[in-house]
């Protein structure tokens, strides 16, 4: 019973939502509606059940003195300084207006450290294409070929390179062609097969034949 009345409220939901894209009149656009604040509803009191699992994770890290342990003060010290500015010292207006201390924080420490963390991920790019590139067969060295052209075009040195090549066969320009032609045929591609997956998945879960989201089965 406990895992029938999910499956249920799951099935009835997402047939709502299925025939309201089709018609989008009453009843069913107001069952749409109402349904679509209450996911809004969950998922703001998910995002809460997830911060304070975030922090009880990190405190328990901290009394404990886990590896890595300072890391957990830093990010638990990062979100009081930011909740707190947010809630009390920035009122009177929208908090990410210009000018308030919230979005001070935000500009001068937030954005600095984002860009950080993109920064490091390039290196971990470089690392999996090197994995990824090599020539060990004919589709690899497609993709490597294909790889080192579309960099070449896209920074001055390519054109510098190849602008002694007739127009329309110089780097930049085949890297154009191949961004606009075979880059988005693979694209359209994996984004079908993305939708045919989603469109399975939930009709699977419609029917109550996928139940991982229950968790268990």
């Amino acid at each position: 019973m406990r895992r029938d009345v999910p499956i249920v409220i799951t099935a009835v939901v997402g047939v709502i939502f299925l025939l309201s894209y089709f018609t989008p009149h009453p009843p069913l656009n107001v069952l749409h509606n109402s349904a679509s604040d209450i996911v809004m509803i969950i998922a703001a009191f998910s995002i809460l059940l997830g911060v304070l699992n975030l922090i009880r994770v990190n405190l328990d890290k901290v009394s404990k003195k886990k590896r890595d342990w300072p890391f957990s003060i830093v990010l638990i010290a990062g979100f009081l300084i930011m909740t707190i500015v947010g809630l009390f010292f920035s009122k009177g207006r929208n908090f990410m207006e210009f000018g308030t201390n919230f979005r001070y924080l935000y500009d001068n420490v937030y954005n600095p450290l984002s860009s950080t963390m993109f920064s490091i991920l390039a290196f971990f790019i470089a690392s999996a294409s090197y994995r990824a590139f090599r020539a060990r067969n004919l589709e690899a060295t497609l993709l490597l070929v294909a790889a080192f052209v579309v960099m070449l075009g896209r920074v001055p040195i390519g054109y510098y390179l190849s602008s002694w090549i007739p127009a329309g066969f110089r780097l930049g320009d085949v890297a154009t062609w191949i961004m606009d032609f075979p880059q988005t045929a693979g694209q359209r591609a994996i984004m079908i097969g993305i939708a045919l997956g989603v469109a399975s998945t939930s009709i699977r879960i419609i029917l109550g034949l996928e139940r991982t989201y229950l968790g268990g089965e």
